[in-house]
């Protein structure tokens, strides 16, 4: 018997780890609760979390086996259900952060203390951050060379799904594992218990593991769901993908980013789906259809190329990936950052994403870079705060991602926005939602106003904004003079003289 430890893969179609365990014979699929991640936790990604393992519990249910969970650290938790299940391998598939590679170099030391065989697979990307380097064999700091190699390479197709004559049976499960759990799983070498909890199918609620449940409304999780928002997308949605991803109050987004981030689909399923798509794009009534789902598919290396910076510099979670040379001074204002947390600054489409956020756990791309510009060119906040809002409020929260994203906006990360260009949120509103739909979908007190004046808020006098819409609050900051602010900060970064 071979045992898999499911971490961000919470699913049994397409996962490389899981299928190699199979072609050996019964596997044990595990996951573990692990207070060192559960501290960097959120009540929405908890909430996400567990929607996703009820779902892969289903999953094994209906191949005739079951999913262990336990709670406790890794490296205490696998040696002593392997010990429990007589299990001679464990397999799981490589994280990429930082803190995912110092927990499973842990784990590798604890099985090979107990004489366990180990192996980590190459499954949450498409190339590993390891394999597309420049001709001089360093990692790519800028997207648009790394798309030209990541497109040209061959990619893996996805793997077969175990069935249940591959999966531990649920009767075997609980023989194993219900003595390990009375017993508490025995004590490590520091005093520990190795098992804090383990069940067979049993999972714990947001409440026990410390967390509330929160009041966005998250969506759907599972495979199955994945499944049904991609074959929707690729009915429609991903041939006009490259006029219509900009446009929020528009369904032009996959809206995939929180199954790829909990592992719910495979990224190996989504590709091919996007190759399927392509082969009947010169069919379709759009213009540049195939451009179109190219455009998806940068996403999709975008996704990859963040994941290899991050992999390289893990330093980057913290500290600038752009070193300035004097450093930047960042106003952070309190009031002022409160006010962005709670969508209320008075720039509609800001506040618009800020409140999207707030509802659904997700926000539109394009106001994801409308909303962080503004906070740190705007407000002149260091992207840290933000990127800790979105980290415990974003479902779709992937380290990566949401570093790489944020860095972007700064002017601070690999292939960043250039610090002079300064997106203008008035302007920004009007090209990409003119009639304000977006906009009035999420704030409810601009609901009914003429959507010039919507996007001329900043431009009303207080007489005007009483009468339009009395509850919805004056900008709290003039973007010209902060746009000019925000030069000088960074000239001064650079060494620079902001006069010149």
């Amino acid at each position: 018997m071979e045992l898999f430890w499911h971490r961000r893969d919470l699913r049994v179609a397409d996962n490389v780890g899981l299928a190699a365990a199979a072609d050996r014979g019964a596997v044990a699929p595990v996951f573990v609760f692990d207070p060192a991640v559960l501290e960097h936790g959120s009540d929405v990604r908890v909430r996400r979390l567990l929607d996703g393992l009820t779902a892969l519990a289903a999953a094994y249910r209906d191949r005739e086996s079951d999913l262990i969970v336990a709670h406790g650290r890794p490296e205490a938790v696998l040696p002593a259900l392997a010990d429990a299940l007589d299990a001679d391998r464990v397999r799981w598939n490589r994280g990429y952060s930082g803190l995912a590679r110092e927990r499973d170099a842990a784990v590798r030391r604890a099985l090979a203390d107990e004489d366990v065989a180990r192996e980590a697979h190459h499954d949450a990307v498409l190339h590993t951050p390891d394999s597309i380097r420049t001709n001089a064999g360093d990692p790519y700091s800028v997207y648009s060379y790394y798309w030209k190699k990541w497109t040209d390479r061959e990619k893996d197709t996805p793997v077969p799904t175990p069935d249940s004559a591959d999966l531990a049976d649920p009767e075997t499960l609980h023989a194993a594992v219900e003595p390990t759990a009375r017993a508490d799983g025995g004590a490590t070498a520091d005093g520990g218990a190795a098992v804090d909890d383990v069940a067979v199918g049993e999972l714990p609620t947001v409440s026990t593991l410390g967390f509330t449940d929160p009041a966005a409304d998250i969506g759907p999780a599972g495979t199955a769901a994945a499944r049904d928002r991609l074959s929707t997308f690729l009915e429609d949605a991903v041939f006009r993908y490259e006029t219509d991803r900009d446009y929020p109050a528009r369904d032009g987004n996959s809206r995939l980013s929180a199954f790829l981030a909990y592992g719910e689909i495979g990224v190996r399923e989504v590709y091919a789906a996007t190759e399927e798509a392509m082969a009947t794009a010169a069919d379709r009534p759009e213009d540049d259809a195939d451009e179109s789902v190219e455009a998806f598919q940068q996403q999709l290396a975008w996704r990859e190329f963040y994941t290899q910076v991050l992999y390289h510099n893990p330093e980057v979670v913290t500290e600038n990936y752009k070193t300035y040379e004097e450093g930047i001074e960042w106003r952070d204002d309190p009031d002022e950052i409160a006010a962005w947390k709670r969508g209320e600054t008075g720039y509609p489409i800001v506040d618009a994403g800020m409140r999207q956020l707030r509802q659904e756990a997700y926000m539109h791309n394009r106001v994801r870079m409308i909303v962080a510009s503004f906070l740190t060119k705007d407000l002149l906040a260091d992207w840290r705060h933000g990127y800790a809002h979105f980290r415990d409020r974003l479902a779709d929260h992937d380290t990566a991602n949401n570093n790489g994203g944020w860095q972007w906006a700064a002017s601070t990360g690999t292939d960043a926005q250039p610090y002079f260009r300064i997106f203008n949120p008035m302007t920004q509103g009007e090209r990409y939602d003119s009639d304000a739909a977006y906009i009035q979908e999420y704030v409810p007190e601009l609901r009914g106003v003429d959507p010039d004046v919507i996007h001329g808020w900043h431009e009303c006098s207080p007489t005007e904004r009483a009468n339009a819409a009395p509850a919805y609050p004056a900008p709290i900051v003039d973007h010209s003079s902060r746009r000019e602010d925000a030069l000088a900060m960074y000239k001064r970064a650079r060494g620079e003289d902001p006069e010149e």
